[in-house]
């Protein structure tokens, strides 16, 4: 199955993005900003994958930390730059960005989205300099809850991959992370560092 609205769901986000930044509750950053305890190097430069309105930046920024939001969705990259943030166009899957340029990534409720999760997984480890991090928030697919939201994306008509934190620490061991369980439930976060060679 693949979704209605192309790689991505790109042209749904095209489509909501005026709306969205009311229709989502804002990201809750704490939970982020306490799994980059897991990097072995300073955090500084940070990018937000598929990261639409800032809805984690704006978050992120409140705490001292001033992500670059990645997002390939016009729509949604147009109103992150008018909330005042700095974002680039490009697919997390072949980013527009140099090896090790960054400290971390983080990827809020959206790693579900990408049309190959694993490609994305492998280019935030290449940008990403040894002993950084990726944070990955994301949702549980298995209880009420988890397989009601995956009934309503799918009913929607997206093609969404949804992993439970232990299928995503494996995938991110796959990507060539160390990988670790942060924070359990349906709203989870799982951090993967790039080891230090």
């Amino acid at each position: 199955m693949s979704s209605r609205f192309g790689p991505g769901d790109v042209r749904f986000f095209d489509r909501v993005a005026r709306l969205y930044d009311v229709a989502m509750p804002p990201a809750r950053v704490g939970r982020l900003r306490d799994a980059f305890a897991f990097a072995d190097r300073p955090i500084d430069r940070v990018i937000d994958l598929a990261g639409g309105t800032g809805r984690a930046s704006r978050g992120l920024a409140r705490v001292g930390i001033d992500p670059v939001v990645v997002d390939v969705s016009a729509g949604m990259l147009a109103r992150a730059r008018a909330a005042g943030h700095e974002a680039v166009r490009g697919d997390a899957g072949d980013l527009p960005i140099a090896d090790d340029a960054v400290d971390a990534a983080v990827v809020v409720d959206a790693l579900h989205h990408l049309p190959d999760p694993m490609a994305g997984l492998a280019e935030a480890a290449r940008v990403i300099r040894p002993g950084g991090v990726l944070v990955v928030q994301e949702f549980h697919p298995r209880g009420v809850r988890g397989r009601a939201l995956v009934a309503a994306e799918e009913l929607v008509g997206f093609d969404p991959t949804f992993w439970t934190p232990e299928e995503l620490c494996e995938a991110l061991l796959e990507a060539g992370f160390d990988a670790r369980i942060v924070r359990e439930g349906f709203g989870y976060v799982v951090v993967g560092r790039v080891p230090r060679e």
